[in-house]
């Protein structure tokens, strides 16, 4: 047993764990509270909350589960493909770089994305002419259901491609070098290695799109065009931003809730990790037993993979240099929407790395200090309990606090701390990933020296933990920013003329037609999300 391993016991009253008791309570005062919000509207009305559940809402559910279910197969089946094509070929010119690209589209807000694929397939995109003919006549561009599925597949094919990279990763360099020695050719290297090891991640990353695409809010908003290809998420903010029904919103609420319950819990039980982020760790196979037309096939897979995720960023770039920068940057409005965005994201990061420290000391201490083999709820719930976070989506807790707020007064006014604390909120299981890791190997050197000289509180984290944790910090806290910076779920529900991010401008100069104001404002987003990005990559790797 490692010397750190030793237990010698937590004292009740650790600050630790009354910091992550803290944590957890803020965490469900947030969430709790906007359940509370919905089950209280539901109350006052329960006929109209009961009479909500009708065919409108089934058809939305049904929709909901049958574009996550295309979304799904159309990113992960190929996905397969692309990953063992990469697999295969570790060497050639460009590879790193490729893979770098893969991990974009998880930096890039979903608002931006939209913006790319309908720069390229939009009526009046870059492949509008080759489209139409094609169609056999006008083309009437990607809104709808052919919109949803490009932009998902574009955000969830690079995922699934590097999670299964990282599966096949899995295979022992002994089992390459016998197929190599046997002369096994491809079709049994993948029937007999290469299947297996993907075959077992299979169910969950399948779960992890699945419910990725259940949840989504943006690209549905954006690319849905209309009732008919709408989602629970979308018509939760429709019932209350345009119809103003809150009954309905109600109903579709527990209809949401019920849903991405279902599918955390059995995305849990296979095995997925729905925080997977953009630095997983991708290395190189090193056996390759292609054939001539195999390397051809393989290398054609890479590049059509490439160029369709590479084409929305580098339409949202032509579009954006297109427009004209100049004018925006002396925009009152844009300049006040991306102070305002900056000064909504910092603080919401700030407190993501906050409560996501408190949460990891306070399970790490809990942990230390166990004397029964079984952990304690506090223990659960600090540990993986804040993850169910993400049961709830963004507009779901937004809808409960919009109709507290309703009864209380001015809802606008409250657009800001409801932005900081869900988007924090959001950010704390990727953040808690991040920084655990780091924690507990610390923990490991350092809780008995601690504990025999009396270092706790204040003075151990400035002298013992601080250093340690700096860099984990630092990207727990660029990534939540990153995160805050692109999101719409919330400021789309309390957005206003007072407060206005980056993010619900560009929806609103889209919406008045402004495309080429658009176009600037989502290079501008962009940018900052991916230059945050690069930084939590960069702070990750030389923490690792």
């Amino acid at each position: 047993m490692a010397l750190g391993d030793e237990q010698i016991g937590v004292a009740p009253l650790d600050g630790r764990v009354a910091a992550g008791a803290v944590a957890l309570a803020a965490v469900a005062l947030v969430a709790g509270g906007a359940l509370a919000g919905l089950v209280f509207q539901a109350g006052s009305d329960w006929s109209g909350a009961f009479a909500a559940f009708d065919l409108y809402l089934l058809r939305v559910a049904r929709f909901t589960l049958f574009q996550a279910v295309l979304s799904t197969v159309l990113s992960v089946a190929p996905a397969v493909v692309v990953a063992r094509a990469f697999s295969r070929h570790p060497k050639f010119p460009g590879r790193a770089l490729m893979l770098r690209l893969f991990a974009v589209p998880l930096a890039l807000p979903a608002i931006v994305a939209a913006l790319g694929v309908l720069a390229l397939y939009g009526r009046a995109g870059i492949f509008s002419g080759a489209l139409a003919k094609l169609a056999g006549g006008d083309w009437s561009g990607v809104y709808g259901l052919s919109g949803i599925l490009i932009a998902h597949v574009f955000f969830n094919l690079p995922l699934a491609t590097r999670l299964f990279l990282q599966a096949l990763d899995t295979v022992p360099d002994d089992q390459w070098r016998l197929a190599a020695q046997l002369g096994m050719g491809a079709r049994p290297a993948f029937r007999f290695l290469e299947w297996p090891a993907m075959r077992a991640s299979l169910p969950g990353i399948a779960g992890l799109v699945f419910m990725l695409c259940v949840t989504s809010f943006t690209i549905v908003l954006m690319l849905g065009g209309g009732p008919r290809a709408t989602t629970l998420e979308v018509a939760i903010y429709q019932a209350l931003r345009f119809d103003f029904d809150p009954a309905r919103a109600v109903a579709l609420t527990v209809m949401q809730i019920v849903l991405a319950l279902v599918i955390f819990i059995a995305i849990t039980r296979l095995g997925g990790n729905y925080t997977a982020m953009a630095n997983l760790s991708v290395t190189r196979r090193r056996y390759a037993m292609d054939g001539k037309g195999e390397k051809s096939f393989d290398l054609l897979v890479i590049a059509v993979a490439t160029l369709f995720v590479a084409g929305p960023m580098a339409a949202v770039v032509i579009a954006g240099l297109g427009a004209d920068l100049g004018r925006l940057a002396a925009d009152e409005a844009v300049r006040c929407a991306c102070f305002t965005s900056l000064a909504l994201a910092a603080p919401a990061a700030f407190l993501s790395a906050g409560l996501s420290l408190a949460l990891v000391a306070c399970r790490r201490a809990l942990e230390y200090g166990r004397r029964q083999r079984r952990a304690s709820w506090l223990e659960w719930a600090s540990g993986s309990g804040a993850s169910l976070i993400l049961v709830l989506p963004p507009t779901v807790i937004g809808a409960g606090w919009f109709i507290i707020l309703l009864r209380l007064g001015d809802v606008y006014a409250a657009a800001p701390a409801m932005v900081i604390a869900v988007n924090a909120l959001m950010a704390i299981p990727f953040a808690v990933r991040v920084v655990q890791p780091a924690y507990d190997a610390a923990s490991a050197r350092n809780e008995r020296l601690c504990g025999a000289l009396g270092i706790a509180g204040w003075n151990r984290l400035r002298l013992i933990d601080g250093p340690v944790l700096s860099r984990p910090l630092g990207t727990a806290f660029a990534f939540a920013m990153a995160l805050s910076l692109g999101d719409l779920g919330v400021i789309a529900l309390f957005g206003s003329d007072r407060v206005q991010t980056l993010p619900y401008l560009l929806m609103q100069r889209m919406g008045s037609y402004r495309t080429e104001d658009a176009a600037g404002i989502a290079l501008l987003l962009g940018a900052l999300c991916l230059g945050l990005m690069m930084i939590s990559d960069r702070l990750g790797r030389n923490a690792a």
